[in-house]
């Protein structure tokens, strides 16, 4: 029964760094495929099928995601506006390191919408992260672009969201998938809406195999797979386990844009991006205690 039991765990981890890899892999995929298609296009399509095919989820209790999806998925909209829009003006490297600031970011802003006063040591991980975008973003000869500054936008806005999901899913049974196809259906529609609004709209569909390989790795791994894989080792492992091994997902970042894009971080932008992960993980490690995963905590969509 023992090793039973340690062979699940193992199984559950080496799902979640599966994930973290699929996840550190996603900024350079929608780098590639913004190549091919603007970013509203781009997003109405790849959340547009996540809808469709998350949509027989919102049956029976499914239902109860209505309410709460409606201003999630606006508020899911505006992060994935500026964080596709981020990717795009910086490197991919940059992105997957400034966008998991979100970690260290959440507990000050429980402090400030829900009044949960952050453990000490916070405060000397938001100077490490401080530090490491200094670094990671020039040093002495600071230079955050546009990009950047839409990834940390990007990284605030998902603090906003953990905090607002807590609080409209509190006392109830709301099962992640559902709640992940109605925020998917409201960033869909979003996107469409703000696309038609534009002059000239839409170009017509790409045609480009690697737009679409691209999208539908980003809806089945990073999106799917990832949240079945999170719930799986959320019922098999403490919360604290499950986000220090998903905290490996911003090196994987670096190390696939180096590889595939050709992006290359120098020693500087190392330092930074191993200082932000170093806050990260202080940050996951403070306070946590194990807990079994709620119905309304479910694995947060990824770009």
């Amino acid at each position: 029964m023992k090793g039973t039991l340690g062979q699940g765990l193992w199984l559950a981890d080496g799902m979640l760094l599966t994930v973290a890899l699929i996840w550190g892999s996603s900024y350079a995929v929608a780098k590639q495929a913004l190549l091919f298609y603007p970013v509203l296009g781009f997003l109405a399509i790849r959340f547009g099928l996540t809808f469709v095919l998350l949509l027989p989820q919102l049956r029976g209790a499914g239902r109860r995601a209505l309410r709460p999806g409606l201003p999630l998925g606006l508020v899911m909209l505006a992060i994935f506006l500026c964080e596709t829009w981020g990717v795009m003006l910086t490197s991919a490297s940059n992105a997957a390191f400034l966008i998991s600031l979100c970690v260290v970011i959440t507990p000050f802003m429980e402090w400030l919408l829900l009044r949960q006063r952050p453990h000490n040591m916070l405060f000397l991980a938001c100077a490490l992260s401080l530090a490491g975008v200094w670094l990671l973003t020039g040093g002495p000869q600071l230079s955050l672009n546009l990009g950047d500054a839409l990834m940390l936008a990007a990284a605030l806005l998902r603090a906003v969201l953990v905090c607002l999901t807590r609080r409209l899913t509190a006392g109830r049974e709301i099962p992640a998938l559902a709640l992940t196809a109605m925020q998917s259906g409201v960033v869909a529609a979003g996107c469409m809406l703000l696309a038609v609004s534009l002059p000239g709209g839409l170009p017509a569909l790409p045609v480009e195999p690697g737009f679409w390989f691209g999208t539908l790795y980003l809806v089945l791994f990073a999106t799917l797979f990832a949240m079945f894989a999170q719930n799986r080792a959320l019922g098999r492992s403490s919360a604290t386990r499950v986000s220090l091994l998903m905290g490996s997902e911003p090196l994987f970042g670096a190390i696939i844009a180096g590889l595939w894009l050709g992006e290359r971080l120098g020693p500087m932008g190392w330092a930074g991006g191993l200082l932000i992960m170093l806050a990260t993980l202080c940050t996951l490690g403070i306070g946590r205690q194990p807990a079994p995963s709620r119905a309304g905590d479910g694995a947060p969509v990824r770009a």
